[in-house]
């Protein structure tokens, strides 16, 4: 919600200064989102009188001007705006003076051997728009040396408000005003709507056939004259960002923010039947006023003539019955609509407009009568004509409420003892008439404007009353309190519980630290994304789909993280950020169905890895991957040497780069390796891009040991290498668990350090050496038990794989 400064104090007699009025609206929860001075930025500019424009000797295109700026100096300034001529009144600046349009400070300089000694502005020169094909004119009667923002209106601050959803009374002007005026930021002044007298019968009744349009008011008036609108009309639309239209239009834009009422004038020479109908959609389809077709389907309320359908009510109205500069005769509409209702169409059709924003957080059903009177006559006053009776269908509300607050309460529950006359007082110039009061207790009327608060017999109705005060003492004043002490059923004081963490969550909390720490940026990105790309990754089926997503590329459940990371590694590659290095914790799914989803942790590497003195840079790859994915499962406590990584990756994953992790032949922990160049150009993204990703649930717990001294072998490891040769096919993983099943007791580690190709090596074969730790525990080996040990590996080794020991 906007509001300028001026437009505040037309409710609002206060000579209060804005940081004062900014201070009181925060305090009493009306938050200010920022405040524009538009008369700020162009303080200094005048108004000047061209006394004399003639050619530029030596240019074509510019002139000579002899200005007046009002200080009783003659100024010779060059312009090239073709609208510069003589005796026109212009936007003079002076030498120093900022140009917020193009960024530079004014000198006294010579173009083309003339000397210039201020500029006449143009809008876009002066921030106000894009013209800049001209100088700015203005009136004849424009006062020469007067500031140019404060007589343009433009040293006039606007305030933007952030309301919350239950204050529909604060989408107004004057519902801020009183909330200032309880807060004792002036006096409210007093509004009324003198009733205009019926000249006629109007031609034009109403009819409603649907609950969602409880109660509609309108008035037929004849003989308008419809023209721009005056200039201080259209300076308060501008103030907030609307663009002025036409006078009808801007007539009801202006008190759609006013009072928060909004309003809608019909072309009365184009409806048809002579009856305009609240009902039902029938699926009609016609043009909306925010330049769109609508279709009305029998869930939204439609206003329809004898030809059909012309606007959704409460929303937007239709093309075909706009006012225009021919209208001479208008029909006004005044109703009330069901917030629900409202709300549901809007969602369903995506249309937002400042009259569904207020319809579907509720307006006040006490002033219709009124808005229709101060409608009226806007519109007498400024496009003339008269007036028909004034005609209705359906039934006035009885929005009669009241609500009791005991003092005591605004100590006991509110923690302020707030005295009663004051309490009082702050209740009344809020609009809560006193009905009955006595020494501990007071009973008010709920004014019609306040849907936010309810009324007796609701418990809900006090703590409303309670907090209307506290909100305008000031929340800030409320003294800080302790919580109570928990307590057993003895009643003993007892701690409060600490945060319960399930394993899930524990294992989350662990793969979120073990990523960061190896560099990896954490990523939280949508559980949903485009079923086209979510079918690249296995996903896109239609038990995936969402019925109801919130954007035509977010329809489907991803089947993996590693479909948003990709996407995320996109969009940073086309801003320029190839090398990236993205982690995320959060669902994956299988189905649409509970329980099919599990808890993961993946993360992508995409480009080269990062600089380093120690070593080159070089392209990621699978290991990088592998590494990341390992280092997951190890701080969960898993024994790496029980996970095997099996060549069967997922289809997404590059053939040849990429596996599945398990642990044992059942239970499958995750995969890694880089994506596939098919899913790369799909998703625009440059390769190499290695990712893995890791089911949480599918990881078994650690298991608990009982504490004791750690055991240290008081014997030296040794290490002994092996170099085999094996068939190309034969998986080094393979290798490496065959030798460290030849010995377990005496065999503590064994790792792979070289891969050899070439010569010496036959075609289709490769070597693999490894080096075996041994760690004796007992006493230390003899040479004999050492060559025991090496057989068996070899043995061992020779069985599984075919291998043979290098020579």
């Amino acid at each position: 919600m906007k509001v300028s400064l001026s437009w505040l104090k037309t409710h609002l007699d206060t000579e209060a200064s804005v940081e004062r009025i900014l201070d009181t609206l925060n305090a009493i929860g009306l938050e200010v989102e920022g405040v524009e001075d538009r008369g700020a930025a162009l303080a200094g500019f005048r108004i000047a009188h061209v006394v004399e424009a003639k050619p530029h000797p030596n240019a074509d295109r510019l002139r000579v001007c002899k200005v007046d700026g009002g200080d009783g100096r003659i100024l010779n300034i060059v312009c090239g705006a073709p609208n510069a001529r003589t005796g026109m009144k212009a936007v003079l600046a002076l030498p120093g003076a900022f140009i917020p349009g193009t960024g530079i400070t004014l000198k006294v300089g010579q173009i083309r051997g003339e000397p210039s000694e201020g500029m006449l502005l143009s809008a876009r020169e002066m921030g106000l728009g894009e013209d800049h094909d001209g100088i700015v004119e203005l009136p004849a009667d424009a006062p020469v040396g007067a500031e140019y923002a404060r007589w343009a209106g433009l040293a006039d601050p606007v305030i933007e408000i952030a309301v919350t959803p239950n204050r529909g009374d604060a989408l107004s002007v004057r519902g801020i005003a009183r909330d200032l005026a309880a807060a004792g930021i002036g006096t409210l002044r007093p509004w009324s709507a003198p009733a205009v007298p019926a000249a006629y019968r109007s031609p034009i009744a109403w009819a409603t056939e649907t609950p969602a349009c409880p109660w509609v008011l309108g008035r037929h008036v004849r003989g308008v004259r419809n023209a721009p609108s005056p200039e201080w009309l259209k300076r308060r639309l501008e103030s907030i960002g609307l663009r002025p239209i036409s006078r009808l239009v801007d007539i009801t834009n202006f008190f759609t923010f006013d009072l928060g009422r909004p309003l809608h004038v019909f072309d009365a020479a184009k409806l048809k039947g002579g009856v305009l109908t609240m009902r039902p959609g029938r699926g009609e389809t016609f043009a909306g006023l925010h330049g769109k077709a609508v279709t009305a389907t029998e869930a939204d309320t439609v206003i329809a003539d004898a030809s059909g359908a012309l606007a959704l009510a409460g929303i937007v109205g239709g093309e075909s019955t706009g006012c225009t500069e021919e209208t001479t005769e208008v029909f006004l509409e005044v109703a009330l609509f069901d917030p629900v209702a409202i709300a549901n169409t809007g969602r369903r059709l995506g249309i937002q407009t400042d009259a569904r924003y207020r319809f579907e957080r509720g307006i006040d059903a006490g002033l219709m009568r009124a808005a229709t009177e101060a409608a009226t006559r806007m519109i007498l006053d400024l496009c003339g004509g008269e007036a028909s009776e004034v005609v209705e269908a359906g039934t006035e509300p009885d929005t009669r409420r009241t609500a009791t607050l005991r003092f005591a309460r605004l100590a006991a529950f509110g923690g302020l003892p707030v005295p009663p006359d004051e309490a009082v007082g702050i209740l009344n110039r809020l609009g809560f008439d006193t009905v009955e009061r006595n020494t501990d207790r007071v009973t008010v009327a709920v004014p019609s404007w306040r849907n936010d608060c309810a009324g007796d017999p609701d418990g809900q109705a006090e703590y409303d009353l309670v907090e209307e005060v506290l909100r305008i003492v000031g929340l800030e004043t409320v003294p800080a309190a302790p919580m109570p002490p928990l307590t057993d059923e003895a009643g003993r004081a007892r701690v409060v519980p600490g945060v319960s963490v399930t394993p899930g969550m524990g294992r989350a909390i662990t793969a979120r630290r073990v990523l960061a720490g190896r560099g990896m940026t954490e990523c939280v990105t949508f559980s949903f994304m485009d079923s086209r790309v979510a079918a690249l990754f296995g996903g896109g089926d239609p038990a995936r789909m969402l019925a109801n997503p919130i954007a035509s590329d977010l329809d489907a459940m991803r089947p993996s993280i590693i479909g948003t990371l990709a996407l995320a590694a996109a969009r940073n590659a086309a801003r320029g950020h190839p090398d990236v290095a993205l982690f995320e914790t959060g669902p994956a799914f299988q189905g649409g169905e509970p329980g099919e989803q599990t808890l993961c942790a993946a993360g992508l590497r995409a480009g080269a890895t990062p600089r380093h003195w120690a070593a080159p840079r070089r392209p990621v790859d699978a290991l990088d991957a592998k590494g990341d994915a390992l280092a997951v499962l190890a701080a969960l406590g898993m024994n790496l040497d029980g996970v095997q990584a099996v060549p069967e990756p997922p289809a997404w994953l590059h053939p040849g780069r990429g596996g599945v992790l398990r642990a044992g032949p059942k239970v499958a922990l995750g995969v890694f390796g880089e994506l596939h160049p098919r899913v790369l150009k799909a998703l625009d993204l440059a390769g190499p891009v290695a990712v893995f990703e890791l089911d949480l649930g599918a990881v078994p717990d650690p298991k608990r040991k009982r504490r004791g001294n750690p055991h240290l072998p008081a014997f030296q490891p040794l290490v002994r290498d092996f170099a085999f040769v094996v068939d190309e096919s034969v998986a080094a993983e393979t290798l490496l668990r065959a030798a460290r099943a030849a010995d377990r007791a005496l065999i503590e580690r064994v790792e792979l350090f070289d891969v050899y190709r070439g010569k010496g090596i036959e075609e289709g074969r490769k070597s693999l050496a490894i080096a075996v730790t041994l760690q004796p525990r007992e006493r230390t080996l003899t040479d004999a038990e050492i060559e025991a040990v090496a057989q068996k590996i070899v043995a061992s080794v020779a069985k599984a794989t075919g291998a043979t020991l290098r020579g």
